[in-house]
Order: C-alpha cells, then sequence, then structure tokens
C-alpha cells in the first residue's frame, strides 16, 4: 500500500510541476505592445494623422490616438499601418477581440508585415489560442523585422518554443522546441528563462543530468525561481534522492508556503523517508486551500496509510461529488470501506470502479478482498482473474485464490493454490496459515 501511495503521489506532484511550467510559460509571454517603440513601421509615407496618433501612442496616450485612428481608417480602411496602430492600441487596453481583427485586418492590407504578424501571434499565445498562434508566429520568423530590433523575431521563436513545448491539443514536440529556441538563441543571448526552457526540454526527452544541470543554472541566477525548484525537485523524486530533494525544497517552502506543487513534492519526499511530517504539512495546507483537488487527494491516500480511514473518507466522498467517474477515487474510497469493514459498499465501489476502468489493478485487487468478505467465490474469482492482467500475485491473493476455489468444491486448484500461499507467507500470515494446513489436510485425504 505504501509503494502504491508514493507512486499516486509522484503522480500527483507530475501534473502539479506541469502546471508550474504552464504558468510561467504563460507569464513569459509578452505583455500588450511589447513589440511598439517609438521606430515606425517600414512604408514609404505616412500621413500627418497617423503620425500624430503614434507620436501619442509612443506617450500611451490612448485618449488622444484612438480617435484621430478611427477617423483616419473610416475613410482609408486599408491602411495597414493606421490598421495595426488600432490594434495596438486596443492590445494594450486588453481588448483582445479587437486587437486581434485589427492585427488580422493589418496583416490582409500588408501580408509583410512584421510587427502586426508577431503582435497577432503573441496575443493569440496570450490569451490561449496556441493552434491559431502557432502558424502567425511561424509567418513572422520568416519576415524582414525591418526597423524593429532582432530581439523582436527571437520573441516569435521563443513563443513558439513554448507553444511546442507545451503542444497542441495534448502533443508536445519537444523536438521542434529544441529548434525554436536555438534559433531564438541565435538572436540574442541566453536567458535565465532560456534555461529553464532548456531544463523543460532535457527532461521531456529523458536527459536527466542534462536537465539537471539546467535547472541549477538556473537557480544560481534566481535561487528563488520557483519553476526551476519544482523542476528539480521533480528530477530528484524521480530519481529517488530523497534527501537532496527536502533540501531544495524546505527553504523554498518557507518563503512560499503556499505553494502547492512544492508542498506535494515535499509531502512526497517524507512518505518515501517515512516521515510522519507529510500529515500535518498537508492537513494545514488543505485547511487554507480546501478547494485544491490536488493536495485533497494527496491528504486523502496519507490519511488512509496513517491509519484514520473514516478522516480519508469523508476527502474521497467529497472528491467524487465532484468527480464521480474518477476511477482512481472510488478504489480509494472502497480500501477505505474495506478497513471500516463496510464490505457490501466497497464491493459497489470497487465495482463501479472496473466498470469505468477496466485496466485498473488495484480496483480488481480491492473487488476479489470485497468479495471474499462477503462471501462471493464467484466474483472473487473474476475478479481475481482481470487482477492478473495488471498486477503479480502476492501472498496473500494466493490465499484467496485457494479460498474461493474451496468454496466452490474446486479441489484441484484449491490444494494447488494453498500450497503457493504456504511456500510464500513463511509466518507472515499465521491465521491464514493455520487455516490453509487445516483445509489441506482435508481436501489431501479426500479422495
Amino acid at each position: 500500500m505504501r509503494r502504491l501511495l508514493f507512486v499516486l503521489l509522484v503522480y500527483s506532484v507530475t501534473l502539479a510541476w506541469s502546471d508550474v511550467k504552464a504558468q510561467e510559460a504563460s507569464s513569459a509571454q509578452s505583455t500588450p505592445g511589447a513589440q511598439r517603440d517609438s521606430a515606425p513601421m517600414e512604408q514609404d509615407a505616412v500621413s500627418p494623422e497617423v503620425a500624430k496618433a503614434e507620436a501619442a501612442i509612443v506617450k500611451s496616450d490612448w485618449t488622444t490616438a484612438e480617435p484621430i485612428l478611427d477617423s483616419w481608417l473610416a475613410s482609408h480602411p486599408a491602411d495597414a499601418r493606421a490598421l495595426f496602430d488600432a490594434g495596438y492600441i486596443a492590445d494594450a487596453q486588453a481588448r483582445n477581440d479587437d486587437a486581434a481583427t485589427l492585427y488580422r485586418k493589418a496583416i490582409a492590407a500588408n501580408p509583410k508585415s512584421f510587427e502586426a504578424q508577431i503582435s497577432l501571434g503573441l496575443l493569440l499565445a496570450r490569451t490561449g489560442k496556441p493552434s491559431e498562434a502557432r502558424p502567425v508566429l511561424w509567418t513572422a520568423t520568416t519576415l524582414d523585422p525591418g526597423a524593429a530590433e532582432p530581439s523582436s523575431k527571437a520573441k516569435a521563436w521563443r513563443a513558439l518554443a513554448r507553444i511546442d513545448i507545451a503542444g497542441i491539443d495534448g502533443k508536445p514536440d519537444p523536438a521542434q522546441a529544441s529548434i525554436d529556441l536555438l534559433e531564438a538563441l541565435k538572436l540574442t543571448p541566453e536567458t535565465p528563462e532560456d534555461t529553464l526552457m532548456a531544463a523543460n526540454l532535457a527532461d521531456a526527452n529523458g536527459d536527466a543530468a542534462g536537465a539537471e544541470a539546467a535547472y541549477r543554472r538556473v537557480l544560481k541566477s534566481i535561487p528563488d525561481s520557483i519553476a526551476a525548484v519544482s523542476g528539480l525537485a521533480h528530477l530528484l523524486i524521480a530519481q529517488k534522492k530523497y534527501p537532496e530533494a527536502e533540501e531544495i525544497l524546505q527553504p523554498a517552502l518557507k518563503k512560499t508556503p503556499d505553494d502547492p506543487a512544492m508542498t506535494a513534492q515535499l509531502a512526497a519526499v517524507y512518505v518515501a523517508e517515512d516521515k510522519a511530517d507529510a500529515l500535518p504539512m498537508l492537513q494545514q495546507f488543505h485547511e487554507k486551500h480546501p478547494k485544491d483537488v490536488a493536495i485533497t487527494r494527496m491528504l486523502a491516500q496519507v490519511e488512509a496509510d496513517a491509519g484514520e480511514y473514516a478522516d480519508s473518507d469523508q476527502l474521497y466522498v467529497t472528491l467524487l461529488a465532484a468527480s464521480p467517474r474518477d476511477s482512481d477515487l472510488l478504489a480509494g474510497h472502497g480500501q477505505n470501506l474495506i478497513r471500516l469493514r463496510r464490505y457490501p459498499e466497497a464491493l459497489k465501489a470497487f465495482q463501479t470502479a472496473t466498470e469505468i476502468d477496466e485496466t485498473n489493478g488495484e480496483a480488481w485487487n480491492g473487488l476479489a478482498f470485497a468479495a471474499f468478505e462477503t462471501h462471493q467465490p464467484t466474483i472473487t474469482l473474476h475478479a481475481l482473474t482481470a487482477r492478473s492482467k495488471y498486477l503479480p500475485d502476492s501472498t496473500f491473493i494466493y490465499f484467496l485464490w485457494a479460498t474461493a476455489y474451496d468454496t466452490l468444491h474446486d479441489k484441484k486448484q484449491a490444494v494447488a493454490y494453498y500450497h503457493r500461499f504456504l511456500d510464500s507467507a513463511t509466518g507472515k500470515f499465521p491465521d491464514q496459515e493455520w487455516q490453509a494446513r487445516q483445509r489441506l489436510a482435508i481436501l489431501e485425504k479426500t479422495p
């Protein structure tokens, strides 16, 4: 059970760590108007009206600039420069739909406008539309930035790298993300954010040593980087370097005690080290953040492991109210019900869990035990047969096989499994071993 608990904890940690990476990537997106400085867009001529509006834009004086552009565009609707300027103003004021529409009009009027392409791409990426942003940003990398600095094109490559490492439709492309990042580094020096991205890419490509080195480089320049601490801790936990993970997580959590990812990771470390600290830490965090689902799941597991079955089950019941079709939650709920000796209810929970996910070996395991306790040998054998597809037989599982066959009067199979049980038990299950010997004495004498 402790092994199962730790696997589930690391699973939760991995999800939390992924969330941290996504949040850091999102926050790294350029803010509205980041492309614009006092340099004008490349164009043969600019009208006095647009020039006046741009002078106001440089001062962030939207109130002056916007009506001038609106008036000009009413009679010059295909002026790419004015359309971009209007889009820039809308972008700066977080009027995202208006900005996107105006940027698209500017691109239609002048497909070679680097500023309009990259501004639209960054806006789409920033507002959670990666599938739309990617082709626009890619086009931006093929255009001449003109008066813009090389760093502007590097922004497009970095935005592409973030999109590719996160993936579109749940399909990350770390190889392409690496190419994107290298293209950015050809244009501008490496930043700590680049190093963090390189660490994420190395981790995604299975290069643990490269990822660890990159995370440590980030922490040298930004010691308080939550993403770097969490990423490095993830690697250390995966390598079972628990003391090292604890060493970096403890001081980081003192500075940011409400961080769910690092809380989950430190709890996983404590569980792996058999320390009692995990339970109070998770309880305290849960009291402050009762709606944090990942931490609630972890707390339910840790409380069950600590023998607090009723408290644990209250959490499972709450979680199931929101996710009634979650097979893992149903299995955890069922395990608590078994420990609380509520076997018929446990049976129903495990049956539902296996109906939802027939590959859930732990749910089949629980169903076999619940059926054994409710004296239903046919269900026990069915559950054990399904379980064997996903989990190896253990000592007590041999006993369940034996008693189920014995109850159904299958003497040959019962004798075989009683012997397997006794051969592997070696005193660990004295009551069941006594029972097995008694049954064998009878069965092997019976003709």
